[in-house]
């Protein structure tokens, strides 16, 4: 994991947790209690943005695992993760660009439609 950080045991309200730090996400796998006592599994992915001002917030989406589901879910991820090596390979393309990589804000938008607008019809048969 060369740009990714695993924590390891970090324990929460008692119970087993782990974060994963990859760039601007983070992955939590915290291990919560039901109310009967019995455990299930929160993955947490939480994403750094940045405000207009400069400041920074967080998105945050979140899967509740329950361990009836934790053999099949296990195979699909195993199974659909082997199927995007097996087709992709292991580097990961985004960053060959990531240098070169903007976000592309709602200006540049706006600018394409304003193209777009004062476009002229063509005749194909003029062609």
């Amino acid at each position: 994991m060369s740009d990714n950080e695993l924590f390891e045991g970090i324990e929460a309200d008692g119970i087993y947790s782990k974060v994963l730090r990859a760039g601007r996400r983070t992955y939590f796998f915290d291990v919560r209690e039901t109310r009967a006592g019995d455990y299930y599994l929160t993955i947490t992915e939480s994403k750094k943005n940045t405000n207009e001002d400069g400041s920074f917030f967080y998105k945050k989406h979140k899967i509740y695992l329950y361990k009836e589901d934790f053999a099949n879910f296990k195979n699909i991820l195993d199974e659909t993760t082997s199927f995007v090596l097996n087709e992709r390979g292991e580097e990961v393309i985004s960053e060959r660009h990531q240098k070169n990589f903007e976000t592309h804000s709602e200006q540049p938008l706006a600018e394409e439609s304003k193209k777009a607008d004062s476009f002229t019809d063509v005749d194909f048969d003029d062609i």
